[in-house]
C-alpha cells in the first residue's frame, strides 16, 4: 500500500484527489495536513511514501506580494526538505504553466520559463530549489498543468459556465488552449506515483479546447442554444491588446502535445464527457 500525505488541506485538488483514489482502498491511503502555522513541523512524515504538495497561494494584494514567496517557495521548499530527511521516496510538487509567462502560444520542450507575476516567479523559484534535492532515493516530480476544471472548480471555467447559461450570444473566436480536466489528472498523479517517476511533467487533456465552443458546448448541457457571432470580433482584438482577462479567454495558449505524452494512459476522460460530469446538477 502507498502512504500519500497532501499537503493543502481543503484544497479542491486534493479532495479531488483522495476522493479518486477511494476507488483502490486497498492500495492507497491518503491523509491531508495544513500548513499554516508551525504544528505541522512535529507531524511525522517518515510513515508515508509519498508528499503530494499542493499548499500555495494563488491570490493576494499586490502590497503583499511577499507572501507568494513565503508560502509557494520557502514553504514549498521546507516541506520538501522534512520529506527528504524524513526518509520519503517521493515529492509531487504543483506547479503551473505560469511559469512560462505568456497569455497566449505555443509552449515546446525547449520553450523558457520567463514567469512574470509573483505567483508564478514564486512557483519558479520553488523548482528551482526542490529539484535540486532530487537524487536516487527521493525522486521529484514537477507538474506545470495548464487550466484545470470541473465539477465545483474555481477561476475562468465558471465564469465562462456563467455566461454560457446566461448570454443569447458568445464570440466564435479560432483560438485553442490546453486544458486538464480534475479526473485526468488524478490519474496522471495516481500513476507518476505508481511509476515513482521524477522530472518535470505538462499533463493536459487529448484535446485543445476552443473557448467558444466550450461555451457552446456548456449551454447544450444545460438544455440552452447559444449563438455564436464573429461580430464582437475586432473589438475583442483590439482589447487584447491592453487587457490580459481578454488573452486570458480569447487568446491561444497550448502545450505541445509531445510533451504531455505518458508511458501509462491518464486520459480517463474525454472533452465531452468531462464537461458533462462537470456541469450535472447535484440530487
Amino acid at each position: 500500500m502507498k502512504k500519500i500525505l497532501v499537503t493543502g488541506a481543503n484544497s479542491y485538488v486534493g479532495i479531488s484527489f483522495e476522493n479518486w483514489l477511494r476507488q483502490w482502498p486497498e492500495a492507497y491511503q491518503v491523509d491531508s495536513i495544513g500548513l499554516r502555522g508551525d504544528d505541522w513541523k512535529d507531524q511525522d512524515f517518515s510513515q508515508y511514501d509519498v508528499v503530494y504538495h499542493l499548499a500555495a497561494i494563488v491570490h493576494v494584494k499586490e502590497s503583499d506580494s511577499e507572501k507568494y514567496f513565503e508560502v509557494n517557495r520557502d514553504l514549498a521548499f521546507d516541506v520538501a526538505k522534512k520529506a527528504k530527511q524524513s526518509g520519503i521516496n517521493q515529492f509531487i510538487f504543483m506547479s503551473t504553466m505560469g511559469v512560462y509567462g505568456c497569455e497566449s502560444g505555443y509552449i515546446k520542450p525547449e520553450t523558457l520559463p520567463t514567469p512574470k507575476t509573483p505567483y508564478a516567479i514564486s512557483k519558479f523559484e520553488a523548482e528551482k530549489l526542490i529539484i535540486q534535492l532530487a537524487d536516487d532515493h527521493f525522486n521529484v516530480a514537477v507538474l506545470r498543468p495548464p487550466m484545470i476544471y470541473g465539477k465545483d472548480c474555481k477561476g475562468n471555467y465558471p465564469r465562462l459556465a456563467n455566461m454560457a447559461l446566461k448570454l443569447p450570444c458568445f464570440p466564435k473566436i479560432e483560438n485553442e488552449r490546453s486544458m486538464l480536466y480534475i479526473d485526468n489528472l488524478c490519474e496522471f498523479v495516481r500513476v507518476v506515483i505508481d511509476q515513482e517517476d521524477s522530472g518535470y511533467f505538462f499533463p493536459q487533456n487529448k484535446e485543445y479546447v476552443n473557448t467558444s465552443e466550450l461555451v457552446k458546448t456548456i449551454a447544450e448541457v444545460h438544455g440552452r442554444k447559444i449563438c455564436l457571432t464573429r461580430i464582437f470580433n475586432g473589438v475583442i482584438k483590439l482589447l487584447g491588446l491592453k487587457v490580459e482577462l481578454i488573452n486570458k479567454v480569447f487568446g491561444s495558449l497550448v502545450y505541445e502535445k509531445s510533451m504531455s505524452e505518458y508511458q501509462v494512459n491518464y486520459q480517463i476522460r474525454g472533452f465531452l464527457e468531462s464537461i458533462a460530469l462537470t456541469e450535472v446538477e447535484e440530487e
